[in-house]
């Protein structure tokens, strides 16, 4: 890809590749979450959707992850970044890594996580970096597909039975407290921002408030009122469920380092 990399931007390095390892971390995370559906899924057709947004998503992780590595300059492959690193040298945000549950938990985790993301690449394919434009650009269409999907089925459970309904508004209620950090600003953002390679997430707020509540009101749910706050991940503070996940993740990679298959 013949690109403007970060060597013609006035970015610092470390900037762009906290920006990059972050949104990488999310979709590394989020992917495994999904996987873990497949065969578990209430329906056949559910099992492959799940098994090929998981997919999507690990793609749009690993071009970040990469591209991470490439600026980096220290040899560092993809899966050394997403499989050498520790819990604490991880940075996604604490949602992505929130248990499965039920498929209405799931449902909720993840058009929460839709939202944001398309809003996300939306704004991220006009970056000043043409590589982030590039990636953002494919992730988008991409999203789009992924958002239409979780979003269908909020509105099938909410305004379904008694019992979806119920375990929809229960899924929301869940995660609710873990959706506030996709929009909090740092250092980090405000300079990716400042020299048009990044966005504010707080930039994103309005709309994906507005997108989350529109569909809420047409799913018959209600938008949750948990005043609780979870933030941590973007600094690699993270829950008691990450460890269980690297556990499972890693442990190839780390058990026979190097190994080619």
């Amino acid at each position: 890809m013949a690109d403007r990399t970060f060597s013609e931007t006035t970015v610092e390095p470390t900037t762009l590749i906290t920006c990059l390892l972050r949104h990488g971390d999310d979709c590394l995370i989020m992917s495994h979450r999904l996987g873990e559906w497949i065969s578990r899924a209430p329906e056949l057709e559910e099992d492959i959707a799940l098994g090929n947004i998981g997919l999507d998503i690990l793609g749009v992780g690993r071009n970040l992850l990469q591209y991470a590595g490439r600026v980096e300059g220290a040899g560092r492959t993809e899966d050394d970044l997403a499989f050498g690193r520790t819990e604490r040298e991880l940075t996604n945000l604490l949602l992505v890594e929130q248990p499965n549950g039920d498929f209405g938990e799931t449902m909720a985790r993840q058009f929460t996580f839709d939202v944001y993301q398309d809003l996300l690449w939306s704004r991220l394919a006009t970056s000043s970096d043409e590589t982030i434009a590039g990636i953002a650009g494919k992730a988008l269409k991409e999203s789009r597909y992924h958002l239409r999907h979780s979003r269908n089925w909020v509105v099938t459970l909410g305004d379904g039975t008694d019992e979806s309904h119920h375990r929809m508004q229960a899924g929301l209620d869940g995660i609710w407290r873990f959706t506030h950090e996709m929009f909090i600003d740092d250092d980090i953002d405000r300079a990716a921002a400042d020299t048009g390679i990044g966005v504010l997430p707080s930039s994103l707020k309005a709309d994906w408030d507005r997108i989350v509540a529109e569909t809420l009101t047409e799913a018959t749910l209600t938008v949750p009122e948990d005043p609780a706050v979870r933030t941590g991940g973007r600094q690699g503070v993270h829950t008691e469920h990450m460890g269980f996940i690297l556990a499972e993740m890693q442990s190839m990679y780390r058990t026979y380092p190097g190994a080619k298959w």
